[in-house]
């Protein structure tokens, strides 16, 4: 057993947040990622009375992104102090691709933290923003 390695996979193929409101989450990915909806609804892989996801597509990566209605949803803000997801953050290239990306999200009204540089525990640079169900996104550019 010592021998044994993970098999090797060939990236991220999508992520997926259950929503407050799946219209408005939808119609917020759209705007943000410029993302296209995917015609039809998915349903909760072994949990399929609970609810169903639409799913947006960002062009330029093929990215998917699935945005989940659950039935059990009260309603609350997320946040990452709970077990579960704390963060997302998307791959860009160096400082040009955060200065577009905070140029862009300045664009649209989306409040945004600037690009933030950090030298510990390694370097890299991020600018971080939230959507509408207050779930933290960033774009990272490594080594600047």
């Amino acid at each position: 057993m010592s021998d044994a390695t993970a098999p090797p996979f060939a990236g991220l193929a999508h992520f997926a947040f259950t929503v407050r409101d799946l219209e408005a989450s939808v119609a917020w990915y759209q705007k943000v990622f410029q993302a296209e909806l995917v015609n039809g609804k998915l349903p909760h892989y072994g949990r399929e009375w609970t609810g169903y996801a639409e799913l947006v597509i960002e062009p330029r990566t093929g990215l998917a992104i699935g945005l989940h209605h659950n039935a059990g949803n009260q309603g609350e803000e997320f946040d990452e102090v709970r077990t579960g997801l704390d963060h997302i953050s998307l791959k860009v290239d160096g400082r040009e691709g955060l200065l577009a990306w905070s140029d862009w999200l300045d664009r649209l009204g989306v409040a945004h933290s600037g690009i933030q540089s950090v030298k510990e525990p390694f370097v890299y640079s991020v600018v971080i923003f939230r959507d509408i169900d207050n779930i933290q996104l960033e774009v990272m550019a490594v080594g600047v």
